[in-house]
C-alpha cells in the first residue's frame, strides 16, 4: 500500500518539478520526492504491508 502511495507522490513531485511551481509557499517537487523516498523506505521495512506470515502454509496444520 505504501508503495502505491509513494508512486502517486512521485508523480505529483515530478509534475511540480516540470512546471517549476510550489504549493503553499514552500512545498516543491523536491519535497514530494523526499516524501516518496520515505514511504518507499517504510514499505521496504515492512511497515504498512498487508501480508500475514503463517508457518503452516495455506492450509494451516494438517489434521491426522
Amino acid at each position: 500500500m505504501l508503495a502505491i502511495v509513494a508512486a502517486i507522490i512521485f508523480g505529483l513531485g515530478f509534475l511540480l518539478d516540470l512546471l517549476d511551481t510550489q504549493i503553499a509557499g514552500g512545498i516543491s517537487g523536491t519535497t514530494f520526492i523526499l516524501l516518496g523516498l520515505t514511504l518507499l523506505a517504510l514499505h521496504q521495512a515492512g511497515i504498512g504491508t498487508a501480508s500475514f506470515k503463517t508457518s503452516g502454509g495455506w492450509r494451516g496444520r494438517a489434521r491426522r
